[in-house]
Parts: structure tokens; C-alpha cells; sequence
């Protein structure tokens, strides 16, 4: 992806998470589809990989 793809990309995130609401009081799939690419379950732990490429390890 060329620079100017991924900044766009960037900015449509930004725009997408600065429309949401800042108080989540029920579960919105639409939401995680946009942002998560993955989540792998251990044993004692998981992992949520984002679609930017991060990834995060929680235990559990």
C-alpha cells in the first residue's frame, strides 16, 4: 500500500472512531468488524490483532 493509501486509510479510522459514541452500553459488531482482523485464544491468554497491523496479548 503506498503512503498516500495508508494515510487515507488512517484518516477513515480516525473519522470512523471519532463517530462513535463515547459510552458503550451494548455490544456493536459493526464496530469490531471494522477494526479487528483477528483474536487467537490461549490458554491463559489472547491475542487481538488489529487490521492496522497491531497486535495486542491479554491475559486472561
Amino acid at each position: 500500500m503506498s503512503p498516500d493509501g495508508i494515510q487515507a486509510r488512517l484518516d477513515e479510522l480516525q473519522d470512523f472512531i471519532g463517530s462513535q459514541q463515547s459510552e458503550i452500553t451494548e455490544f456493536d459488531e459493526s464496530p469490531v468488524r471494522k477494526l479487528i482482523q483477528q483474536i487467537t485464544v490461549y490458554d491463559g491468554h489472547f491475542t487481538v490483532e488489529f487490521k492496522s497491523g497491531i497486535t495486542i496479548d491479554i491475559e486472561a
